[in-house]
């Protein structure tokens, strides 16, 4: 009974992230370069998110619409959510099989805190496609999909 309590209390809590989370992300944030929203209306879960990053300049991506699923499981925000890119992508911290992001390529995911949220690990996300070693990839042709 006490762990069906604190499993319940865990996603009330995640539920109220996950709603502002929501409700920021309806708002517009920063400069437009990154957004995200449900990827259903209808998903009471609050589990499935799409992402868009927009290829920062001076990047071999500058300029590209990138598309992300975002995934909060029932931990989140205490654990980390799980990121893969629609769009193909050739960056070190992709999995080339299947766009899954590794979270030890992005500092945010590999240092998690429950404080982070979606717009930082976006954020966190397009900052590493100028990194040195990002710099210098080939990248697929631009609508190339997972």
């Amino acid at each position: 009974l006490r762990h069906q309590r604190a499993t319940g209390k865990a996603r009330s809590s995640s539920s109220f992230v996950l709603l502002d989370e929501l409700e920021r992300g309806e708002k517009g944030i920063g400069d437009g370069q990154v957004s995200y929203g449900l990827a259903n209306g209808e998903d009471m879960t609050l589990t499935t998110w799409n992402g868009m990053i927009v290829g920062p300049h001076g990047s071999p991506l500058e300029g590209r619409i990138l598309s992300l699923v975002i995934t909060c499981g029932e931990q989140y925000p205490d654990r980390p959510p799980t990121v893969k890119f629609s769009s193909r992508v050739n960056l070190s911290y992709v999995d080339q099989n299947n766009g899954n992001v590794e979270p030890r390529g992005i500092a945010c995911l590999a240092n998690w805190n429950r404080a982070y949220n979606l717009e930082r690990l976006l954020k966190d996300i397009q900052r590493e496609m100028c990194s040195q070693q990002n710099r210098r990839q080939p990248q697929p042709p631009e609508g190339s999909n997972y």
